[in-house]
């Protein structure tokens, strides 16, 4: 039983909520006719990635309306997805990662833990990490910025994590330390990172859609300007990564205090 994931490049429209859901719902089609069994969006697909509209009215949490074309397109096709968007929980608000599963309701599984500069004063970050299962693997969730931190990624793998899915939106210029993160979040742990990247407005966002295997090397990518890139995931790789890798299993949990000997002269 292999579970094959697929991970999206495209352009969402800021603050156009029922086009980029009638978007997601089209990928979601694509995706199934790949055979995938789940599909990942970039950050904040449904709403697009902007601060004017973070500010303005937002989805809210209990309304499954906004997502309905992307509920209907899974239903029909048994592809779940997971698709991020900016939401209002009424006292506060967050970007979640949504988990759109056939024929059942909506949950919003992930809140972004780690807040870049600008999304500060509009949201909320989130307190714990999420993880779920399909077909015997399982898959952690995380936002842009969390995998620019190691311990996120290494919480997630401590967790059990076989996957680390990862949606963002990078800006120009940010296309090296975007890869570098994402290998070395999968070396480091020994799992599969998907990463789905948004591209053009409002910022020109550069995409990256991406996979890298268990030992940090890019295995897939989207090479247009959008679209899917799709993985099937290997048991045997993750098994195989973390026997050649021992990192994780010769991780010493306390390494004791810093000794500092103070300003050192060189003598002449």
């Amino acid at each position: 039983m292999t579970l094959r994931i697929a991970t999206v490049q495209a352009e969402a429209r800021p603050g156009d909520v029922a086009s980029n859901a009638l978007r997601a719902a089209e990928f979601v089609t694509r995706a199934q006719a790949e055979r995938a069994d789940l599909v990942v969006f970039p950050e904040t697909f449904l709403t697009g990635y902007d601060t004017d509209v973070f500010a303005g009215p937002l989805p809210h949490i209990d309304d499954p309306e906004p997502f309905a074309p992307i509920q209907r397109s899974v239903d029909r096709t048994g592809t779940a997805a997971i698709v991020n968007c900016a939401l209002d929980h009424g006292v506060h608000r967050s970007l979640t990662d949504v988990l759109v599963i056939p024929n059942r309701p909506l949950i919003a599984a992930y809140a972004k833990q780690h807040l870049y500069a600008p999304e500060r004063a509009l949201f909320t970050p989130g307190t714990r990490g999420f993880t779920f299962t399909l077909k015997g693997v399982r898959i952690a969730l995380s936002v842009c910025y969390d995998a620019n931190f190691p311990e996120h990624a290494a919480a997630a793998a401590a967790a059990g994590a076989d996957v680390y899915v990862n949606s963002g939106a990078y800006f120009p210029g940010g296309e090296q330390r975007r890869d570098l993160h994402y290998a070395a979040r999968a070396l480091d742990n020994g799992i599969y990172v998907f990463f789905s990247g948004l591209v053009g407005a409002p910022h020109d966002f550069i995409g990256g859609s991406a996979v890298f295997d268990p030992l940090g090397t890019r295995i897939a990518r989207v090479d247009e300007r959008e679209g899917l890139a799709v993985v099937d995931i290997d048991p045997f790789a993750i098994a195989s990564a973390r026997r050649q890798q021992t990192m994780w299993n010769d991780r010493r949990s306390d390494l004791g205090p810093y000794a500092h000997a103070g300003e050192i002269l060189t003598l002449m």
